[in-house]
């Protein structure tokens, strides 16, 4: 239910913006009104003119009230407050001169306006509804009256003023408030795409999950089997030595295979119940390795701790801790010798890099690595790298990786400080 709302939000926006470009035009409209009035230079109906001055200023209220609510504006909603400042904008013009009002050309503002936050279908309505408004002021008018001496020359000087004024209006308006609107549309459509790319990334990961699930389930009952008949091997043959040495790791590699799926169990139910302890930054890294070195022996590496303050502390879940001994597995597959292993952390992120010192990432995939399924290794399946960029990304952190002048690849995991930091 989140995402229908941030992704309206733009829209929100845009309706402050327009009732601010309303209150703006009235408060110069209202300004044009009263020097007219108090000079007594031109005659008009002041009635009417009133009214619509009211109108527009109970449409600034009211939007106003309208968007303290929880309710999302639409775009047909958008476009409706446009017509209906088309229309108002007509009605004014029509007593002050029609057609011959410099203030005609404000039409453009609303139609910029509907073009850079609304779909073509709306700016055609609101367009054929300004050429309506125009081309009728054309016709049906109000002329002004002005009273006084040297009146074509008042007129005159009036009429440029007006179209100084009214430049200088719309040309702010435009580049500021109708910038800004479309800067907002542009943000919305940059959600709405990594919207569709975090679920493109989930089913992604239902898909490897389901398949790991089913996977460990078959296993299991091949895994017992191979334990029992290799129990009865070694039974039978209790005299052969060298037989006896081999059934011996036989039995080793399927008590780990029988291990590493209870594991999987008891993490998702730990996961399930939220069975996580507080642990600092330190403990959590060195405990990681220490699991790690038991699984990978043959690696040798080098552990620096850069910061000397007191670690951060978090509450690191499962998947974190695997996608950790994922990015460790890859950095000793590419070259299992000097590793250099590095934790460091500032106000805002905890950061550990992982140097080896292999072949490095070839440049015509390096832009792939990442996703489900690409591998540089010529064993594997592609998946340890996008399983623990989930992992990190579910947690507010980045894994990127990084080829280095002398060799080999710098691979870096960043957490968010604060994360769950108790």
């Amino acid at each position: 239910m989140l995402a229908p709302i941030q992704l309206l939000s733009a829209s929100s926006q845009n309706m402050w913006r327009l009732t601010w470009i309303r209150l703006l035009v009235l408060i110069a409209q209202v300004a044009a009104f009263g020097f007219a009035y108090l000079s007594a230079t031109v005659i008009l109906a002041w009635m009417p003119v009133l009214v619509l001055l009211a109108l527009s200023l109970s449409m600034c209220i009211l939007t106003g009230l309208r968007l303290r609510g929880s309710w999302p504006v639409t775009e047909l909603e958008f476009a409706l407050h446009l017509a209906m400042d088309v229309f108002i904008h007509s009605c004014l013009l029509y007593y002050v001169g029609g057609s011959t009002n410099p203030f005609v050309a404000y039409y453009l503002v609303p139609l910029t306006i509907a073009a850079a936050t609304l779909p073509w279908l709306y700016s055609i309505v609101l367009s054929g509804l300004a050429l309506s408004g125009y081309t009728a002021l054309l016709i049906w008018y109000r002329p002004l009256h002005l009273q006084g001496e040297h009146v074509d020359e008042l007129l005159i000087n009036l009429h440029l003023f007006g179209m100084w004024l009214n430049f200088a209006l719309s040309a702010a308006f435009i580049t500021f408030f109708v910038s800004k609107m479309s800067e907002a549309v542009r943000e919305q459509d940059q959600l709405r795409a990594a919207r569709r790319e975090d679920s493109m990334r989930d089913q992604q990961l239902l898909a490897v999950a389901t398949q790991a699930a089913g996977a460990a389930h078959e296993l299991s009952t091949p895994l017992s089997t191979m334990s029992v008949l290799l129990a009865e091997l070694r039974h039978a043959h209790r005299d052969e030595t060298e037989l006896q040495e081999d059934l011996i790791l036989l039995q080793e590699q399927v008590k780990l295979c029988k291990g590493t799926l209870q594991q999987l169990v008891r993490a998702a139910e730990a996961d399930r119940r939220q069975a996580i302890e507080k642990q600092s930054v330190v403990g959590w890294l060195e405990g990681a390795l220490n699991r790690w070195h038991l699984m990978r022996p043959e690696a040798t590496y080098h552990y620096q701790l850069v910061n000397t303050n007191l670690a951060p502390v978090l509450l690191p879940p499962v998947d974190l801790t695997q996608a950790l001994l994922n990015l460790l597995n890859n950095a000793a597959d590419a070259c299992p010798d000097n590793l250099l292993i590095r934790l460091d952390w500032d106000s805002q992120w905890i950061i550990i890099t992982i140097r080896d010192y292999g072949a490095g990432v070839p440049l015509a995939i390096a832009e792939q690595l990442g996703k489900p399924f690409i591998t540089t290794k010529g064993k594997g399946f592609g998946l340890g790298l996008f399983l623990s960029q989930i992992s990190v990304i579910r947690l507010g952190g980045t894994v990127k990786l990084y080829n280095q002048e002398g060799g080999g690849t710098l691979t870096e995991l960043r957490l968010p400080r604060m994360y769950k930091e108790l």
